[in-house]
């Protein structure tokens, strides 16, 4: 993600090189440090625990007055938006969040999206219990619950190349800023096609870099991508990959022109931010090394179709 708390001298806690850290699998130790001991969700630039940059285009004239730190919040649940919104009729449906962090993206897609149920999925077992903690109530008021019409919220602990769900679970998966977290998004995708029922839907938002001469430079440029925490995918090599997954239908949507200025300029207008070097999103954006996309794809309707899909799915960019 951005706002990276700093690691400190060696053998301190949130270094790589700490001799006392526990390696959790299929986490590299940076990723396994910022979301465990520092939790990110708790640094000044993830006001209200969502953790990501935000999508500013439903804050109306932000660039006309001071920016609150409400804004902010409501920037983060509209990213949210703008990815469950791309499900058709998600109503009583089962849904997946693969990265979930603390759970708050779960329970806006159960409560404004009227999914039937939400399992949260997080590789980062202090995430998991983050998210049980900060839901216990609603998870206790749904578990009581008698009807079976009524809504059901899980959190599980698990990796995005081995989602420990069975075969056609769930009909939508979604995925909010965590894919640059992923080392094998072949796996994911493989991941996502087989828990996906037919016909299906997946979404994912995140940053990716727009070719391989920008996933070299990247690193130059962002220390989450020097020091391990972000891996430098490609666009068009994401989109292929969930092609090849025997997804189909895979479209991909630019949407930076509403994330990397709004973004910037609430960081610019707090005196604890505006010196923080995730403000080089913006140039790394402005300089056509990396943009923030939408990726939406849809399982085959039957076992029989995956074949003639994957060998003729293209993604199609809407710039």
């Amino acid at each position: 993600m951005m706002q990276q708390p700093p690691t400190g001298d060696p053998g301190q806690p949130g270094r790589t090189d700490d001799p006392s850290r526990t390696a959790i699998p299929d986490l590299p130790d940076r990723v396994a440090a910022i979301y465990g001991d520092e939790d990110l969700s708790t640094v000044p630039a993830f006001a209200g625990g969502f953790i990501n940059f935000g999508y500013w285009a439903r804050l109306p004239d932000i660039a006309d007055r001071p920016l609150t730190e409400a804004d902010r919040v409501r920037s983060e649940q509209d990213l949210y938006r703008v990815v469950l919104s791309t499900f058709d009729r998600p109503q009583g449906r089962t849904a997946l969040e693969v990265g979930c962090g603390r759970g708050l993206g779960c329970v806006l897609a159960l409560q404004e999206f009227g999914l039937g149920t939400v399992i949260g999925l997080d590789a980062h077992p202090d995430q998991i219990a983050r998210a049980r903690k900060t839901h216990e109530a609603l998870l206790t008021e749904l578990g009581a619950a008698t009807d079976p019409t009524r809504s059901h919220l899980d959190f599980v602990r698990g990796a995005a190349q081995r989602i420990p769900l069975p075969d056609a679970t769930v009909d939508c998966l979604y995925s909010v800023e965590a894919a640059q977290h992923f080392r094998d998004l072949p796996a994911f995708a493989r991941e996502a096609a087989r828990v996906l029922r037919p016909g299906g839907r997946l979404a994912l938002t995140t940053f990716f870099a727009r070719d391989h001469h920008a996933a070299r430079a990247l690193p130059e440029l962002l220390p989450a991508y020097a020091d391990g925490l972000d891996v430098p995918h490609v666009i068009d090599d994401a989109a292929a990959t969930l092609a090849a997954a025997g997804l189909g239908d895979v479209r991909v949507q630019a949407i930076g022109d509403a994330v990397w200025e709004g973004y910037d300029l609430y960081m610019a207008q707090r005196p604890e931010l505006r010196d923080k070097w995730p403000r080089r999103y913006l140039t790394a954006y402005e300089t056509g090394l990396l943009d923030y996309y939408v990726i939406t794809a849809t399982a085959p309707e039957a076992a029989g179709d995956g074949a003639a899909g994957t060998a003729t799915a293209a993604a199609s960019r809407a710039r």
